[in-house]
């Protein structure tokens, strides 16, 4: 029998005349064996930590290690490309961007998803490994499929280090990111390591303004120097849009005789129908005159200073300047926020569920659920309007 050291030479110089193949390792222990895969560059790792008790102690007497080529059926089963499902062996050299854009296109995956998926694997990719030097830009992008495979392999650490690195992320921002890198290890047929676990987030209550905060946001709107502000600040109140179906909203999906909007594409890739009032309605009517004047080639209604596409961040980067001049913390009032506001008008004033899930587009009625759990505040004003009238009612007796 083959001692330990003849077989790392052995796996060794396997890994020498060929790169592209996948060995299997035997161990055998106590009339027990298990069979794993590895690649040739683990080989020498793998074979020398294996072989270990329970507790930790080496077994050198007691162990035999084989090591050989796949059976046929294994390697058809993996392509004879190192670990590639066979849906990927014939794509091993394509770049792996233009490969698995195609893969998040064909399983109808919204534009703002494909951006978060593709943001979230860009910092996985640029996270070293101790002692590697950081990876550049046209690297990164230049890399093939089984170059990336190699790269991002669930074994070499760096999922670990790249999760370490977002303990002080918040929890939502670290799931949207694992969720991505779940998805890119899963295509390229790899199972996600099972101790790395997705925080879990608490119950949080929709965050709204107050009515105090929302007149002196509407005031500062109303007086920016930035024409759109208002035309913005107005939208959002009163249709509840997101933040990307407002910059994506097209002259031709406005229809001001109905005093309404055809929402195209929006989140899971659906249609939907809002609603605006009259006072909307003759925002934008004001702001068409300037709209023309400065950007007449463009079919959106809403255009950066440039000529473009209004962006989420020129959106954040108003709202920002509204919170300032309103005097209110800049995280206080976002798109988002505006939209929570929207809701919960709608709640307060009787609308129905079902409607108000229909008007902001929800997939499920529980995610408009949330809304029932009104803010603190709302709670406090309804229970002090409650108490003046049933004062009011104790007193008229005696008037």
């Amino acid at each position: 029998m083959m001692s330990l050291n003849e077989r790392l030479s052995l796996a060794e110089s396997i890994q020498t005349r060929d790169s592209h193949l996948s060995y299997y390792v035997r161990h055998c222990f106590r009339q027990t064996s298990r069979q794993i895969e590895i690649r040739p560059h683990q080989a020498p790792s793998v074979l020398r930590d294996m072989g270990c008790t329970p507790s930790g102690e080496r077994m050198e007497r007691k162990r035999s290690v084989f090591v050989g080529r796949p059976r046929p059926q294994q390697a058809r089963l993996y392509g004879d490309v190192a670990g590639l499902p066979p849906r990927l062996v014939r794509q091993a050299n394509h770049r792996w961007m233009d490969a698995y854009l195609l893969q998040l296109r064909a399983e109808g995956k919204s534009k703002n998803t494909i951006k978060s998926y593709m943001s979230g694997i860009r910092k996985l990719i640029d996270t070293p490994l101790y002692g590697e030097l950081p990876i550049s830009e046209k690297d990164r992008e230049s890399m093939n499929v089984l170059e990336l495979l190699e790269h991002v392999d669930p074994l070499n650490g760096r999922l670990d280090r790249w999760v370490q690195s977002m303990i002080d992320l918040s929890a939502s921002t670290v799931n949207a990111r694992m969720a991505s890198a779940t998805h890119l290890v899963n295509w390229l047929g790899q199972r996600w390591p099972e101790h790395l676990v997705r925080p879990k987030t608490g119950k949080r209550l929709p965050r709204t303004l107050t009515k105090r905060e929302l007149s002196m946001v509407i005031e500062a709107a109303e007086c920016s120097e930035d024409p759109m502000s208002s035309t913005i600040v107005t939208l959002l109140l009163e249709t509840g849009l997101r933040v990307s179906e407002l910059c994506d909203l097209a002259l031709e999906d406005l229809d001001m005789d109905d005093c309404s909007a055809r929402v195209r594409a929006g989140k899971g890739d659906k249609d939907r129908l809002v609603l605006f009032t009259s006072k909307t309605k003759n925002k934008i009517l004001a702001w068409m005159p300037i709209r023309d004047t400065r950007y007449p080639d463009h079919t959106f209604l809403m255009c950066m200073p440039n000529g473009d596409q209004m962006q989420s961040r020129s959106v954040q980067r108003a709202m920002d300047r509204l919170a300032d001049e309103a005097g209110i913390p800049r995280g206080r009032l976002t798109p988002h926020v505006l939209r929570h506001n929207f809701a919960t008008g709608l709640l307060e004033r009787g609308a129905d569920l079902v409607s108000i899930q229909r008007l902001l587009g929800h997939a499920s009625i529980s995610t408009t659920r949330v809304y029932l759990e009104i803010s603190d505040q709302t709670l406090r004003e309804v229970y002090r309007r409650a108490q003046h009238a049933s004062e009011h009612e104790d007193l008229s007796p005696m008037l």
